[in-house]
């Protein structure tokens, strides 16, 4: 007897077909993959490799909790080895998942008592799509930090007076410098809480700027990506 799988199936535990490579800019680009049963929590994020291939790199989660795909927001390294690979899939090409790894969540205990001041450099933005979308009535605010305006990726999908995007090398965004420098000039209400996904050095920078604004280490969550 031959039976007929649908491509969009899950064949394995940990392997996927790719349905869909949507570009953002000419780095930047959204993998999707079926969703299937996998379970995750906004915030975390998964181990991803193509399937033939020994390396794999890790991702934060893109997509809500109940949609019914898997994305991921992947920003091509120049002369890089796995992220050019990636970009190159096909439609129906396997990749392997594992996971969801990962803390970085919302505080549910602060859901309704706190605004949620989520602070992005580039790709970092990624888990902070996944919380907002799974959580529509959020009461949140998405600092950007970029280096152009274009590389507001996907910003239409948060409301507009929610999103504030700082532009280092052009004057298009809503602050022109870095993202640590808006905040030195920024005021936040005493119940606001923050999350922090991006490079390092822009991290440990907010943190200490905060730490200086009166709030603790309880008040701020981290994920830092390189």
């Amino acid at each position: 007897m031959t039976i007929e799988m649908k491509p969009e199936v899950q064949l394995d535990t940990n392997y996927y077909k790719v349905q869909h490579i949507k570009n953002l800019t000419d780095s930047t680009f959204l993998l999707r993959l079926p969703k299937s049963r996998f379970k995750f929590e906004a915030g975390q994020h998964i181990s991803l490799s193509i399937a033939g291939d020994y390396q794999s790199r890790e991702y934060s989660i893109y997509s809500a909790e109940e949609a019914d795909f898997l994305d991921v927001l992947v920003k091509e390294v120049e002369g890089g080895y796995f992220s050019p690979k990636l970009k190159h899939l096909k439609k129906g090409d396997m990749v392997e998942v594992h996971g969801p790894f990962g803390r970085f969540a919302l505080d549910t205990k602060k859901l309704e008592t706190h605004q949620h001041i989520f602070i992005a450099s580039g790709t970092g933005i990624a888990p902070f799509h996944s919380m907002v979308k799974s959580y529509p009535e959020l009461d949140y605010k998405i600092i950007h930090g970029v280096r152009y305006a274009n590389e507001a990726y996907e910003r239409e999908e948060y409301e507009n007076d929610r999103f504030f995007l700082c532009t280092s090398r052009d004057d298009s965004g809503d602050y022109k410098g870095r993202l640590t420098g808006y905040l030195k000039e920024a005021q936040f209400e005493k119940n606001s809480c923050f999350y922090l996904c991006g490079n390092s050095d822009m991290i440990f920078d907010a943190m200490e700027i905060l730490k200086e604004k009166g709030f603790s280490r309880d008040d701020v969550n981290v994920e830092v990506y390189f």
